[in-house]
């Protein structure tokens, strides 16, 4: 999985008016979990662009004077009036312990449904893995090449190598609909092959 690279600088003071004057300079006041203790810091909310607006899913390497710590984005907050970034928590990676992280899924392939006017409806845009950081995805491929009119592609359709999807073997990934045009076609067919032909005596 790509990484994103955040600078910022480690913050001694965490208190109400330390977080007031950390975000009025710019600044998103973070903190890493996951290690001994918290690490609070803060960063340039500029830093955050190409992680938080994107549909892409990064780990992140937090370098704080230096010093980097392996991390994925845990939780995040925004203002609900500005929607400015308000906090962030990372949690710090382990390369020997598997993480669950959410990562976007990549339709692959052309549906037969789709060609006979069929609509392609996407259930899930993200799905949660489970692997160790070195296997983290970057995404998660929804083969769709078999996929008939009304047809539905569960998870367990998913190849999964080295990572394991953390969701009930019923989940509907995605499905081949059938449209209007699809089912009115079918229906005028229906009553074409019902109604006598003309000049047909009885």
């Amino acid at each position: 999985m790509k990484s994103i690279t955040i600078k910022g600088s480690e913050r001694e003071s965490v208190g109400k008016k330390a977080t007031k004057a950390v975000r009025d300079a710019g600044m998103v006041p973070c903190v890493i979990y996951g290690g001994s203790q918290p690490v609070h810091f803060a960063a340039d909310e500029r830093a955050f662009k190409k992680l938080v607006y994107t549909p892409n899913a990064h780990t992140v390497v937090i370098d704080l004077n230096g010093k980097t710590t392996d991390a994925i984005l845990q939780d995040i907050q925004f203002d609900p009036v500005s929607d400015k970034i308000l906090h962030i928590d990372f949690f710090q990676l382990d390369e020997k312990k598997e993480i669950i992280m959410e990562v976007p899924v990549k339709i692959a392939g052309t549906s037969p449904g789709v060609l006979l006017g069929g609509d392609l409806r996407l259930n899930l845009r993200r799905l949660k893995v489970k692997a160790l950081p070195k296997n983290l995805p970057d995404f998660v491929e929804a083969n769709i090449s078999e996929l008939q009119m009304g047809n539905k592609l569960y998870v367990t359709k998913i190849e999964a190598v080295n990572f394991k999807l953390m969701h009930p073997d019923n989940t509907v990934v995605c499905q081949v609909k059938i449209s209007r045009a699809a089912m009115k076609a079918a229906q005028e067919a229906a009553k074409a092959a019902k109604a006598p032909a003309k000049g047909k005596k009885k």
